[in-house]
């Protein structure tokens, strides 16, 4: 019982940490499904850790490949996607509620806008690298929730034997 709600917690704090990516949010769902396979054990755990870690590694491989193509096509370098998560952090701490998405944006915007010199490029190039970067965590987070559905059904399935 123990081991599923440590589990339990570990992957919603993981979902969370998709969302706001201070946190290893896949890297915790997965750890949280190992957690309750290792105590539970059986087909049940192992099936659960299975078929719950596929879907975090296809979320995590498509988060990377959608972002990384549009990336590549806007040729947005590496540097200004991490100066727009660094600023996303610092907005967290000035403005709790919307400091993240906000600080992301105008980290972004200001990196595009030193590195191509024209405001419009760069609002154009950074703008896009924010659809990507969201249509990546969207495809994360669908994943990790599915995960957590399978972490779900296969603690009611446990439980109620």
């Amino acid at each position: 019982m123990i081991a599923s709600i440590v589990a339990g917690l570990l992957v919603i704090i993981g979902i969370i940490g998709i969302v706001v990516p201070v946190l290893p949010g896949s890297f915790l769902v997965l750890i949280g499904l190992l957690v309750w396979a290792l105590f539970i054990g059986g087909l049940t755990g192992w099936l659960v850790f299975g078929i719950g870690a596929v879907f975090v590694i296809c979320g995590m491989i498509a988060t990377y490949v959608l972002t990384g193509r549009v990336m590549k096509r806007e040729k947005i370098p590496d540097v200004s996607v991490i100066i727009g998560i660094v600023c996303g952090i610092a907005g967290m701490f000035v403005l709790p509620a919307l400091g993240l998405p906000i600080g992301f944006a105008v980290g972004l915007f200001v990196s595009e806008l030193v590195r191509v010199r024209e405001p419009k490029l760069a609002l154009k190039s950074s703008w896009e690298a924010i659809k990507a970067t969201g249509a990546g965590m969207l495809v994360e987070l669908g994943c990790a929730l599915v995960a957590a559905a399978t972490l779900s059904v296969g603690m009611f399935v446990h439980f109620t034997r």
